[in-house]
């Protein structure tokens, strides 16, 4: 019977030890996966296990695998891609597309909503953007300049995955500088591909696409909040832009923006119904019956179920529904695919002097903190801004030298920007050198600049006492 007093209630059943036990551990499972320095080190963890594979015998039963076209079709249409182009500008365009979720929540409620507030960091990027490809100019005058846009670009996750490593010794105003900062470099990074490496653009599919632009922005004014119409227009975007010549990856960012940041429930009555639901419920459950045959119930809960679902924002759900397989999934396989540098037999002199590496690993690991410096500090003397409140010129330091953790857009558009593989091999080689460098250097400079910190107090309080 329905609410008798030997049933136990809706809340004892939470509190017992097998759903508590199973809690935990869902709670553990979230945490690791949205560690930034755990998703960082996976992907580490790939680009070291691909250049093993590389210069190994499996070499080349690797590279044929990623050449072998996959063929998709229906009826009289077929269509073929290869092993590589589906991790490039299918997986990575996955990838962009919570890159663009991410961008819209900042400039929603994030940091991006206040022009001012993010004003110095997001100049500060483009001075990370511009004196790198600079350098690289200097460095190929006259040679590949095509390759200019390969040092710009920051690595959000690797990044902020060796700033977490560096715990208190970087204050939180710093890290949300330096996220800000990596969020407007994005931004840059994009606007790049987009503009100068794509390919002669096909009218038609242009057309297309922009028609399809225009019915994710209809889906939106119509207050869909469902993701399947977003997720299937969204697939379709990508054919026309794989086609159009313009790069497909930038599919996702346009996908991301599209989404709804609302919910579709409304959240001031939300808690008084839920109330109200929950009381339905206890009134309904008998703890004598089996739950297969407590159909009154089961739909209820059904009910609540769906409502609940819909309170999260579309963006948030895409968000959750797409984080982990990105960064444990996509981007490792990303970084096995795209970090085959076959050294064997290689001479590496030649390499180390060859104008397209220098000016990669130079423009990153210098040009990167000496435009982020130089633009911060311009604009904080002419008065256009102050510091945030616990960041002094030392983190401003750190966050340049951290800038230089070049890995997927730097990787992504040096596949872009030549053709020729002794470039291709040139570029992907000072990339992976340069961000270990960066993240070297950037570790070393804040442990001395807090020890050296450290140490002025010291005197400072010993000279007071």
């Amino acid at each position: 019977m329905p609410n008798s007093t030997n049933s136990k209630t809706l809340t004892s059943i939470y509190e017992e030890p097998a759903v508590i036990k199973r809690t935990q551990r869902r709670s553990a499972l979230e945490e690791v996966t949205s560690n930034g320095t755990v998703a960082a080190a996976v992907m580490v963890g790939a680009a070291l296990l691909a250049l093993v594979v590389a210069n190994s015998p499996a070499y080349e039963a690797v590279e044929h695998f990623l050449v072998q076209p996959l063929t998709f079709g229906f009826g009289s249409f077929f269509a073929s891609i290869s092993v590589e182009a589906v991790v490039n500008d299918f997986l990575m365009a996955v990838f962009f597309l919570l890159v663009g979720i991410e961008l819209k929540y900042e400039m929603t409620v994030g940091q991006l909503r206040r022009p001012r507030q993010a004003a110095l960091p997001m100049l500060a990027a483009v001075g990370g953007v511009a004196v790198p490809a600079l350098i690289y100019l200097l460095f190929n005058a006259g040679g590949q300049t095509n390759g200019w846009a390969i040092p710009i670009a920051t690595d959000i996750a690797f990044a902020l995955g060796v700033a977490s490593l560096l715990g208190d010794s970087i204050s939180p105003e710093t890290k949300v500088f330096f996220q800000t900062l990596a969020i407007a470099d994005d931004i840059l990074a994009i606007v790049v591909i987009a503009v100068a490496y794509g390919q002669a653009p096909d009218i038609a599919w242009c057309a297309a696409a922009a028609i399809v632009v225009v019915v994710l922005w209809a889906l939106n004014r119509a207050k869909v909040y469902s993701l399947k119409p977003y997720a299937l227009v969204g697939f379709v975007l990508w054919v026309c832009m794989y086609n159009s010549g313009i790069h497909a990856t930038l599919a996702g960012v346009i996908l991301g923006f599209a989404l709804p940041a609302q919910s579709d429930v409304k959240l001031s009555e939300f808690g008084a119904w839920l109330g109200r639901r929950a009381q339905v419920l206890e009134d309904r459950y008998d703890d004598d019956r089996h739950v297969l045959g407590q159909h009154s119930f089961t739909e209820g809960a059904l009910r609540v179920e769906r409502v609940v679902h819909h309170v999260t924002p579309p963006l948030e759900r895409m968000e959750h529904y797409i984080s982990v397989p990105v960064n444990f999934l996509i981007l490792p396989i990303f970084a096995f695919v795209n970090a085959q540098l076959h050294l064997v037999g290689t001479d590496f002199g030649t390499i180390v002097a060859d104008p397209v590496a220098l000016g990669v690993y130079f423009g990153a690991v210098f040009g990167k903190p000496l435009g982020i410096f130089l633009v911060t500090f311009l604009l904080v003397k002419i008065g256009f801004a102050k510091l945030p409140q616990n960041m002094d010129w030392l983190q401003v330091g750190a966050v340049g030298i951290l800038g230089g953790l070049g890995f997927t857009m730097s990787i992504l558009i040096s596949g872009l920007a030549f053709a020729e593989p002794g470039e291709v091999l040139a570029a992907k080689c000072a990339i992976l050198l340069g961000s270990v460098t960066s993240a070297a250097l950037g570790i070393v400079f804040v442990k001395v600049a807090t020890a050296r910190r450290g140490g002025d107090a010291d005197d400072v309080e010993e000279v007071s006492a």
